[in-house]
């Protein structure tokens, strides 16, 4: 009896896998591969707040070749022989019992195969030591779906992590991993996904230069008025509920307000708002950055859309599972899935959240020298973590009445006086305004805003006499 083949061809099957992710999404991968490794290593850490310490990642990469090696435990030997080098996950319940976010079994493959068609893999561990090769002749052989583990001596130090060695790249990976501004871009990738893990002590470096955290803060203010209003963050929090996933989630204020100048760069296009917006995490990744679109709540259901005057406003939503297909996570990891239900649940409180303090922003735009005394004279301090502020003995934590449980603590925020101001806002051209400045202060550079104050108090002045 004649059959019909049905195999895969095994160069369709590649390119088809690759086709999809962004090149530094792949390269974010390995670093989850290297993090879920901690996680599979028994260890306890002296400082919970830091239980990556002592942990690192090291890339290296050029227009040759593109290598990472890590001490985060290796790769062990019947991992590797039953599911490692799978392009697929078989094993269902691998890592069920932990916190990591590998879910389908693709992401060391796939970012192999999106730089090139030669890699080795070395796992160095102190009870079975090993290597792997990917050639170009098992790529262009549909025969050969497996790999050759050749066993290697175990290190002599305590040093047990992977290397990963990519080779014959990809004409137009070889081309950007040999431009600066990829290093460059890749390296803020690494200092904003990464942040929350390396503010938990785990080092990366990439081509020589240390991955810095950017730091997630809130202001909290350390003593309330005598009315009870305080400068805090809003809380929700749920944890030990049946489906298995434990949720965090702080919004409020990162910063003070903005500044006359930061005022002037917003009037003309020109203010900086890296770090607001939501910042989503899975299992200790960052899979969202500083989101300011209707993805987390801007510009729905009654949040107004993001704008430069919420500069001062940011929030973070930190999910924990040991099962990552509850997470409301994307096949790439780097992004959110919007239709997760417990996401869907979540956001809810995000713009519950969201309101409160854009509501507050808006209280205060109006009163900016009133606004600035008061932050002049409060006493606040920046929690580094957001988990932080819920330590804070002011926060009044009250059960949610919702079918997702759990608590929340809604700051009652300040209030400016009750008195009303009109809001004066005019533009003249610079030459103009440094004319007058000169004649008013003596110096031609004397800020905008300092000017036009400056005519108006006179003008008052005037009325007086």
């Amino acid at each position: 009896m004649a059959t019909a083949e049905a195999y895969p061809a095994k160069r369709f099957f590649v390119d088809m896998l690759v086709r999809d992710i962004e090149l530094k999404d792949a390269l974010l991968d390995l670093l989850d591969n290297c993090v879920d490794g901690v996680m599979r290593t028994p260890h306890v850490a002296a400082d919970q707040t830091r239980p990556y310490e002592g942990y690192w990642a090291n890339i290296e990469f050029d227009h040759d070749s593109f290598t990472i090696t890590d001490n985060c435990g290796g790769i062990p030997f019947e991992l590797a022989e039953k599911s490692a080098f799978r392009l697929g996950r078989k094993d269902e319940h691998l890592d069920e019992d932990l916190p990591t976010v590998g879910l389908y079994g693709i992401g060391m493959k796939r970012a192999i195969f999106k730089m090139g068609s030669s890699a080795k893999v070395t796992s160095m561990r102190a009870d079975r030591s090993f290597y792997v090769e990917i050639t170009p002749e098992w790529m262009a052989d549909d025969n050969s779906w497996e790999f050759e583990i050749v066993d290697v001596d175990n290190p002599a130090d305590d040093v047990h992590g992977t290397t990963i060695c990519v080779s014959h790249l990809r004409p137009a990976i070889a081309k950007t991993f040999s431009q600066v501004e990829f290093l460059n871009e890749f390296l803020e990738d690494v200092k904003a996904y990464y942040s929350y893990i390396i503010e938990k002590g785990f080092k990366v470096t990439i081509n020589g230069k240390d991955a810095e955290a950017k730091k997630i803060r809130f202001l909290l203010e350390a003593q309330s008025d005598g009315e009870g209003q305080s400068i805090a963050p809003f809380v929700y929090r749920r944890e030990g509920q049946g489906d298995g996933v434990d949720v965090f989630l702080s919004v409020g204020l990162y910063r003070n307000s903005p500044t006359e100048d930061e005022e002037d760069q917003e009037l003309e296009g020109r203010a900086s708002s890296e770090n607001a917006g939501w910042t989503i995490i899975c299992n200790d990744r960052v899979v969202l950055h500083a989101d300011k679109t209707r993805l987390t709540g801007w510009g729905e259901a009654t949040v107004p859309a993001y704008h430069t005057q919420f500069v001062a406003i940011a929030g973070v939503v930190i999910f924990r599972s040991n099962d990552p297909s509850k997470l409301p996570l994307t096949t790439t990891k780097r992004g959110v899935d919007a239709n997760s239900e417990i996401y869907l649940q979540v956001k809810d409180f995000m713009r519950d959240g969201l309101k409160l303090f854009t509501n507050y922003t808006n209280r205060w735009k109006r009163r900016s020298q009133e606004r600035k005394q008061r932050e002049t004279d409060s006493d606040t301090i920046a929690t580094v973590l957001p988990e932080e502020v819920a330590h804070s003995e002011q926060l009044k934590f009250t059960a949610v009445r919702r079918s997702i449980g759990g608590e929340q603590s809604r700051p009652v925020l300040p209030a400016p006086t009750t008195f009303t101001d009109k809001w004066i806002r005019f533009s003249r051209p610079e030459s103009e305004v440094r004319a007058v400045s000169q004649l008013l202060f003596g110096t031609p550079d004397a800020k905008p805003a300092e000017v036009g104050e400056e005519c108006f108090n006179r003008a008052l002045k005037e009325l007086d006499q």
